[in-house]
């Protein structure tokens, strides 16, 4: 029997520019979930968690973890069972990089072992996009890489890997102040015309080969877009200083990461450093601190490691 199930899920960065709402990339940086069964007689949750921000988790069943994982056992008509969450942040909240994607893939990979992996990760996908609302950042959160999600006529969900090269390296700038995805959908336009909606499809094909092959000259123009960015950072102090102080030392493009505050540049390796503390000097004029850290993108997702009672600890996909 599963006593205990460990979800180790990356932080993601969604939008990547013109991909609004439909590309995500899985980053290293990640939020870690224990689920251990709690002994006979106990009942409902027990959350704790350590970390930066621990004590703006909450800790009874509302908790997101929690309702996803409590999801899973609605889905296969059973109870759920009485558990322990231990949560340790590595993803900063409400900052952009998907930490609420880390807590509904977290509940839902962390139940589905639980469960004895009665769910396909396909089911698991589906059902982290109809509690998330939308896929950039439960799909990568989930499968790693980098991630397009489309919907086909039937309305069913068509994910998309896309080739991410190594040559291209992301660095995230992420801001001490919050900036709620409420707040940042607030600013978008309800209509677009014609030509923004051209723009953003030429812009996201360009992006798509750019990420594949690492060509600089495809990344710096495919990183504009007009859907979201041009709104969203009226909402972010010293995006303009920050985003010059970044091309001039080299990076193909900075957008906003998700809804943002934080902000992704993407380099060549060898200027990923002079881009980084770039970043940092062009932002620290601004009354807030900054950490800035050069990352990779991760390829696996969500990885569970289960205890049995009789067994040492072994590795299992999301599935």
């Amino acid at each position: 029997m599963i006593s205990t199930v460990t979800v180790t899920v990356p932080a993601t960065t969604a939008n990547l520019g013109p991909g609004f709402d439909c590309l995500g990339a899985a980053l290293t940086l990640s939020n870690r979930f224990r689920f251990s069964l709690l002994p006979p007689g106990e009942k409902g949750v027990r959350i704790t968690a350590i970390g930066a921000e621990a004590e703006r988790v909450t800790t009874d069943a509302s908790n997101l973890v929690y309702q996803a994982f409590s999801k899973v056992y609605e889905r296969l008509k059973q109870l759920p069972p009485p558990v322990h969450i231990e949560i340790q942040l590595g993803v900063p909240l409400a900052r952009g990089l998907g930490s609420s994607a880390t807590a509904i893939a977290g509940g839902l990979v962390g139940a589905n072992a639980l469960a004895g992996s009665p769910l396909s990760q396909a089911e698991i996908i589906h059902m982290a996009i109809a509690i998330e609302g939308h896929p950039d950042n439960v799909v990568p959160a989930l499968i790693g890489g980098c991630c397009l999600a489309a919907t086909g006529i039937d309305h069913a969900w068509e994910m998309c890997e896309i080739p991410w090269h190594t040559d291209v390296v992301p660095i995230a700038a992420i801001p001490a102040f919050e900036l709620s995805t409420k707040m940042a959908r607030q600013v978008l336009p309800t209509t677009y015309s014609r030509a923004d909606a051209i723009f953003n499809v030429a812009h996201l094909g360009l992006l798509l080969r750019g990420l594949e092959t690492g060509n600089g000259a495809w990344l710096r123009v495919a990183m504009q877009d007009r859907l979201h960015q041009p709104y969203r950072q009226t909402l972010i102090p010293g995006y303009e200083s920050v985003q010059v102080a970044a091309m001039k030392a080299g990076a193909h493009g900075m957008v906003i990461s998700g809804a943002g505050p934080t902000l992704l540049a993407l380099a060549e390796p060898h200027l990923a450093m002079a881009v980084s503390d770039a970043i940092a000097t062009a932002w620290a004029v601004q009354d807030f601190a900054v950490q800035v850290h050069v990352l990779q993108i991760d390829p696996k997702g969500a990885i569970a490691r289960v205890v049995t009672d009789e067994e040492p600890q072994i590795d299992l996909p999301s599935t």
